[in-house]
């Protein structure tokens, strides 16, 4: 039994010898390769690599490295196929600087105050100097490009400043008070004559936001513009009077839609602020109304807060306006979508005119401009969309002027379809022959009052009941007056009804004085860039 078992075992493997030798032989297949090309710091390289190796396993295997910003091409994770070229570029930056001159430029102001063709310079011009630094890329060897990628004011240019005389050609003309004007940032005055005009601030930065003469005629309020990126302007007054020169520097910043001075006062001022944006317009107005009184030793008192930082609605970004009555009765207010009084007791506004908000489709607002009577009995403003106007009122191109009882009643429609920028202006009380003591208003009537954004404008004055419209300036066959808010004010002496009133306005860049009865003009200012006038 024992035998058995063995013979059967030693069958078993016999057979399994057999037929693992019947059985098919194992081959391994040889492995396949492609030749590429290698260019890389002026040399060529050709290798022999198995099939699907990428770009980077054969720089791998050549040893070619990559540094700093050199690329290859194809990109490095690019499978191979055979006869490929890959291309190894070098790049190398290179920084450089060089100087360039800043030449200065020569600057000639027209000057009323020499005579005609006569030349005073001011300031010698300098060059200046900059510093320009390039970056020049080469690609194996190769420049590539050659880009500024910075620039540094080593030093600043001075420029070359001249005053050229303008004085001659215009007729002197006599004046009422004292007339006070904007123009290349310094404030002139004329008084008693337009021939007797001098200079009274000569900083050069004044911006115009604030810009008006003190009851008695003995301080100008004004703006100067701001070196800081984070200021648009400054508050300051200047002694008009005196032995010597007295500027007094309010401490105040980004005043843009209001300051004046308090009714009867010279030494407090009112004014109102905005914070800076970054953004259009480039502030974010905080509606408010601050006071701040000075001495004659240039120090301030604390600022009062009659109406503290408000929302001011919808478009209380924009700003609010403000006017005071002539005796101080009272404080109008007027924005975008609302006029009213500002109650100074409780802090807060009363409203007399709700306003349709103008769409201007940009980064502006539209606000009316205010006018209180002599007697601060009414106020004039410009209404947009009244209520019979079909279709979007926001959009309506329906302005008119109107005229608000202060002491209760509806506004009253004095002049139909003015315009969007008719900014109307009272004037002083006069006597008429009859004996009745009247006032006037002027506004600026757009000559297309269906699409006034155009700045097409012409002076009209009006009566105070609504009667005796005319358009006085410019004659027709004259080019339009361009609108601005402060385009014009009233002269500060009433005069018998025969020979009229005057108004001193802004047209083409200058002044003119136009008398409202007869119509006549005149030129005074012949030096152009007039920012702001006002007359006390």
């Amino acid at each position: 039994m024992r035998l058995y078992h063995y013979f059967l075992a030693l069958m078993i493997l016999v057979l399994s010898l057999i037929t693992s030798a019947c059985g098919s032989p194992q081959i391994t297949p040889p492995v396949e390769s492609i030749d590429v090309q290698i260019y890389a710091d002026g040399k060529e390289y050709k290798i022999n690599i198995p099939a699907g190796s990428t770009v980077q396993n054969v720089l791998d295997a050549a040893g070619v490295n990559l540094e700093g910003k050199d690329r290859v091409e194809p990109r490095a994770s690019t499978t191979l196929q055979t006869g490929m070229i890959i291309q190894v570029i070098r790049v190398e930056e290179i920084f450089e600087t060089e100087q360039e001159i800043i030449p200065f430029r020569v600057i000639r102001l027209p000057n009323e105050s020499l005579p005609e063709g006569k030349e005073q310079w001011l300031q010698e011009g300098k060059n200046g100097l900059k510093e320009i630094t390039y970056l020049k890329t080469l690609e194996n060897g190769v420049e590539v490009s050659y880009d500024i990628v910075g620039s540094a004011i080593i030093q600043e240019r001075v420029d070359e400043i001249g005053l050229i005389g303008s004085q001659n050609y215009l007729s002197p003309i006599n004046l009422p008070g004292r007339l006070v004007y904007l123009s290349y940032g310094k404030a002139w005055m004329m008084e008693g004559t337009t021939a007797n005009r001098s200079l009274i601030v000569a900083t050069g930065d004044l911006d115009g936001r604030v810009f008006t003469l003190s009851d008695d005629g003995e301080w100008l309020l004004f703006t100067r513009q701001s070196d800081s990126e984070d200021v648009i302007n400054t508050l300051w007054a200047a002694q008009i009077d005196g032995d010597e020169e007295r500027m007094i520097d309010f401490g105040i910043e980004n005043v843009i839609h209001f300051g004046a001075w308090l009714p009867g006062s010279n030494r407090e001022a009112a004014f109102s602020t905005v914070e800076t944006r970054s953004s259009p317009p480039g502030w974010q107005a905080n509606n408010d109304l601050r006071t701040r009184e000075f001495d004659l030793n240039g120090w301030t008192h604390r600022v009062s807060y009659p109406l503290d930082t408000n929302y001011g609605g919808v478009y209380g970004w924009w700003g609010t306006d403000f006017a005071y009555a002539p005796g101080g009765e009272f404080l109008a207010y007027v924005g975008p979508d609302q006029l009213g009084i500002v109650d100074l007791e409780a802090e807060e506004k009363q409203p007399l005119l709700e306003i349709t908000p103008y769409q201007t489709r940009g980064d502006w607002a539209w606000m009316p401009g205010i006018a209180i009577s002599p007697n601060g009995d009414v106020i004039y403003t410009v209404d947009h969309a009244p209520p019979e106007v079909e279709g979007d009122a926001e959009k309506s191109p329906i302005f008119d002027l109107v005229v608000i009882p202060v002491g209760g009643g509806a506004p009253i429609r004095l002049v139909p379809e003015v315009g969007m920028f008719a900014y109307p202006k009272t004037s002083q009380v006069q006597t008429l022959a009859s004996g009745e003591r009247a006032h006037q208003i002027a506004y600026l009537q757009a000559n297309f009052p269906k699409q006034s954004e155009k700045l097409s404008y012409r002076v009209a004055v009006i009566d105070r009941d609504g009667s005796n419209q005319r358009i006085i300036f410019p004659p027709l066959e004259q080019p339009a007056l361009e609108p601005q808010r402060h385009w014009g004010v009233w002269s500060p002496a009433g005069v018998d009804s025969t020979s009229g009133q005057f108004l001193a306005l802004i047209y083409q860049d200058d002044i003119w004085i136009v008398n409202t009865v007869t119509e006549e003009a005149w030129q005074i200012t012949g030096s152009g860039e007039v920012l702001r006038v006002d007359w006390k």
